[in-house]
């Protein structure tokens, strides 16, 4: 339902990465390659990156189609970062939310993205609504499937688990609800980046130094990888990670304390 993109190693403009490429995110929204569900991803865009010395990303999002902004190209061509996580959006509810609903999403030091639906949301997940805490579903971005998709695997991070098992448990724990759902995560805290394949496509480019995960590639280049399906990738400045999620040994989901 969206295509997106994280990127870890050195500075570099986000113009790089999402409109220069032949077929980079800002092509990805009228012209996907590689897309298994929808053709067009115009429901709103969103970039996150990170400012040297400054662990808190900054948030560039709108509600419409990223080939309409006519400011972004500037702003992509001139900030520098050394990471980002930049997303375009199929809605599976058009209108909801307006820009709040684009990804990234975020908190603390944190970026997220969720291309994917839930099926049957959101009756399909009420028994795991009712395991977070109340003030986790009043915080949500927007009223989507992605964002409480987030507020699982922020919930996760918040009681101290590490990347791979909030994001892996967390797509465990939804397919087990809602078996038909897409369930393709990324995150990044500005140094990792953390993925599951899921249901739709992912592919990652690593060098020395240097890491991207993609939705799809956006260039030629042969030394892409595609991932397999029910993966999950971890991936920072020294290299990739894959770890099928059926060899994660699941873990009860974190629980409110008694106060």
């Amino acid at each position: 339902m969206c295509r997106h993109l994280a990127y870890v190693g050195p500075p570099e403009p986000p113009a790089r990465l999402i409109t220069e490429p032949p077929h980079g995110l800002y092509r990805q929204s009228w012209a996907p390659r590689r897309q298994r569900y929808g053709t067009v991803n115009a429901d709103g865009f969103g970039v996150g990156w990170y400012a040297p010395d400054d662990p808190v990303p900054a948030r560039y999002r709108r509600a419409g189609p990223i080939w309409a902004d006519q400011s972004f190209a500037d702003l992509a061509r001139v900030v520098r970062t050394s990471a980002l996580l930049a997303a375009v959006r199929d809605a599976t509810l058009a209108g909801a939310d307006a820009e709040a609903a684009a990804a990234p999403f975020a908190a603390g030091r944190w970026l997220f993205s969720h291309n994917g639906a839930l099926k049957g949301w959101p009756h399909s997940v009420a028994p795991l609504a009712a395991a977070l805490p109340p003030v986790d579903l009043l915080s949500l971005e927007a009223r989507t499937d992605s964002a409480f998709v987030w507020a699982l695997v922020l919930h996760r991070l918040h009681s101290g688990e590490d990347p791979g098992r909030a994001m892996g448990e967390t797509v465990l724990q939804v397919a087990e609800a809602t078996p038909a759902s897409r369930l393709n995560l990324l995150l990044t805290d500005g140094e990792t980046v953390t993925a599951t394949a899921w249901g739709d496509t992912l592919w990652y480019l690593a060098e020395p130094g240097r890491a991207v995960v993609a939705s799809e590639p956006y260039d030629d280049d042969p030394r892409w990888h595609e991932v397999p399906d029910r993966t999950l990738l971890s991936a920072d400045r020294a290299g990739v990670r894959l770890t099928p999620l059926k060899d994660l040994v699941p873990v009860a989901p974190p629980k409110e304390p008694c106060t």
